[in-house]
């Protein structure tokens, strides 16, 4: 289950908590041959799982102040789903997103403004996985998938700490969810 402070994880009293939720797209099509990687729809599988993770987010009334997503076809078309569920106050699509590796995440993600308490990042694996395990406090790192093992495709991690995104270091953040389509999902006919 995901945590919540108010609708947006922003906080009690004096005590500023930002929320991260770190969303792998949903599944994508192989079925082109030769198609560029940036480029890969989903499939049918990844557009149920994104429409079951949408209606998920909608009952805990998840609104981040912001998506991050990057520009890949598979992403977008994730957030697309996503969308209408969610409402996001603000959509920012980033090239930057789709190239990078964990420490460029978290590169990126120190630089957002303070104002911004929940954020949703729409990305892709490696990276994805390797920074919720870097930022992950020791402790709570035992509900995400080990690094050798998959961070599935819409597996979706939250995060919280403390402060702004300039306090975002590793080990720095609280798992406050993990979820997994197959956990949402009737199996298909």
């Amino acid at each position: 289950m995901l945590w919540s402070a108010g609708s947006n994880g922003s906080g009690f009293g004096d005590l500023r908590v930002t929320t991260l939720h770190l969303l792998r797209h949903a599944k994508s099509s192989w079925k082109t041959p030769g198609l560029d990687d940036h480029d890969r729809p989903l499939n049918r599988r990844g557009r149920h799982a994104a429409q079951a993770l949408g209606l998920h987010l909608q009952r805990l009334a998840l609104v981040p102040d912001v998506v991050l997503c990057s520009t890949a076809v598979r992403a977008r078309q994730t957030l697309d789903l996503l969308t209408p569920a969610i409402k996001p106050a603000r959509i920012v699509l980033e090239f930057e997103l789709y190239e990078a590796d964990a420490a460029g995440l978290l590169a990126y993600l120190r630089k957002l403004s303070d104002a911004m308490a929940c954020v949703l990042l729409i990305g892709h694996n490696p990276a994805l996985h390797e920074l919720a395990l870097l930022l992950a406090e020791t402790a709570s790192s035992g509900t995400l998938p080990r690094a050798e093992d998959k961070f599935p495709t819409a597996a979706l991690a939250s995060l919280a700490f403390e402060g702004g995104w300039r306090a975002l270091q590793p080990h720095s953040a609280a798992v406050v969810g993990y979820i997994e389509p197959r956990q949402l999902m009737a199996p298909e006919p």
